[in-house]
């Protein structure tokens, strides 16, 4: 095990837990503000959907789900940092080899939330709400059910997956201990990621973001006090991770069980059609996640054969920044979704003309916004996770610079993904998805390694996201008549 108990590493992670509790009482601060503000002037209890589109009024809706987005993505690199000073970078490659297998637990339920939340504001732009909230409580049951099937398959096969990577026998102690830890908080991870986005479609943005910096903040303490002081190594990461998450469920079950919120539980009714509209719109985040997973899998391999269990570190390394920085995009895009949702169900074109055009502008800003700081902080982005002396060092350093280009083009493809699913048309989304995250990852995985090498692995996400730009400038244009945006 690698020691790196030093003060200086102690004292970072003092600071940014000490940072993050900060936030917290900031963020507190501004809600009781908000409150006296709404008793005040009634007018400010009007219904979100029902005010002009104007950027201010979306960055209200957005930001706190940005923030959201952008606060779980950096405590699961907080999750990388511990795992990579505290135990040592063949750990940190071994998260990285789990995360296929994570991806692939969740895909379901990422399908189901995504196209669930499009198909019940959908039904609350056309008034249907209480059909609405007893579709909701179905499909919370329905991943329920599928959170246990999945942890049980997950065990089941766990040995036999890691058996046929060829790891050397640390590694795949490793990613047994992690895996084994993690599956046992399958269901409420599920539930997590399914209240996350209902909170934000009920107008309970904020909600979701103090629950976020809160499993953030439990996931850091636990991080510290499980693998430094209990010595409890990557398993302490796991169990640190799905506490954490487990945070959002539980909010999530006591909000949604009042009747005075927006959406509710209430007695499921069984309606197959319903559960077919969310699958089939869900289906490109479903796609995303799988492919991703695969995706994830053929680095791991063609690293492993370049390079060894080092170039799969630096992997893992480069995963945490760009999912940091994707994180801008896939917050805003979950923001405005149920935006989108509604105005086409109220087929308020209008309102969905202006909301494409002002989120197309934001998105560009963001963009131009996360290259520039990718470039400028990848050494010291780096450094966090691997000692300059380190081989993984300067695979990482090179490998995040040529990656930083995909940045240019990733948050239009999220959008426009996203897009099309709150607009209840899964199958455009699925196909933007499905040829962003597996048909061009997979042409450019195999093409590029071959001639440039090393290099060629890592050039191979800016050209895919590239290749998908190219595709889903062509879908927008194509519906933008049957749409009215």
């Amino acid at each position: 095990m690698q020691s790196l108990f030093s003060a200086d590493f102690l004292q970072m992670a003092l600071d940014c837990t000490v940072t993050v509790w900060f936030m917290m009482l900031d963020t507190g601060k501004q809600i009781r503000k908000n409150e006296i503000r709404r008793k005040e002037n009634k007018m400010e209890t009007q219904n979100i959907y029902l005010k002009p589109v104007t950027l201010k009024n979306i960055l209200k809706f957005a930001v706190p789900t940005i923030a959201m987005t952008v606060f779980m993505s950096f405590y699961t690199m907080v999750d990388g940092l511990f795992v990579s000073n505290l135990i040592g970078t063949s750990a940190l490659s071994a998260i990285n080899l789990t995360a296929p297998i994570i991806q692939l637990v969740t895909a379901i339920s990422t399908m189901l939330a995504t196209g669930g939340s499009a198909v019940i504001m959908k039904k609350m732009g056309a008034q249907k709400t209480e059909e609405a909230k007893e579709d909701f409580t179905f499909l919370i049951l329905v991943n329920v059910v599928v959170g246990f099937v999945m942890c049980g398959l997950g065990y089941l096969l766990m040995n036999q997956i890691f058996a046929g990577m060829n790891l050397s026998a640390d590694v795949e102690a490793y990613c047994v201990e992690y895996l084994s830890r993690y599956l046992l908080f399958t269901v409420p991870i599920l539930l997590m990621n399914n209240f996350t986005l209902y909170m934000i479609a009920s107008e309970k943005a904020t909600l979701s973001l103090i629950c976020s910096v809160a499993g953030g903040v439990l996931n850091m303490v636990l991080d510290f006090v499980f693998i430094a002081g209990l010595d409890m190594g990557i398993s302490g990461a796991a169990v640190a991770t799905g506490l954490g998450y487990s945070v959002t469920a539980v909010v999530g079950l006591v909000v949604f069980s009042r009747k005075k919120s927006l959406l509710h539980f209430k007695k499921p009714v069984w309606r197959f059609k319903v559960l077919a509209s969310a699958a089939t719109n869900g289906c490109s985040e479903m796609a995303t996640a799988l492919v991703t997973g695969i995706i994830t899998m053929m680095f791991n391999w063609t690293m492993l054969h370049y390079v060894g269990e080092d170039g799969v570190a630096a992997v893992t390394i480069i995963t945490y920044v760009l999912m940091f920085a994707s994180s801008l995009y896939t917050g805003y895009s979950y923001g405005v979704a149920p935006m989108l949702s509604y105005y086409y169900g109220e087929q308020n074109h209008d309102k969905l003309k202006k909301l494409v055009a002002v989120s197309l502008k934001v998105i560009a800003v963001i963009s131009i916004m996360t290259v520039a700081a990718s470039f400028a902080l990848t050494r010291p982005l780096v450094s966090v996770f691997a000692r300059p002396d380190n081989p993984v060092y300067d695979l990482a350093v090179t490998g995040n610079r040529i990656c930083t280009i995909a940045l240019c083009f990733i948050g239009f493809n999220i959008f426009a993904s996203g897009m099309f699913t709150a607009l209840s048309n899964g199958v455009v989304s699925a196909v933007l998805a499905f040829s962003r995250s597996f048909v061009f990852m997979l042409i450019t995985m195999l093409v590029l390694p071959l001639i440039l090498g090393v290099n060629g692995i890592w050039l191979a996400t800016p050209a895919a996201e590239l290749m998908a730009l190219a595709l889903s400038a062509g879908m927008f244009l194509k519906h933008r008549k049957r749409y009215g945006y």
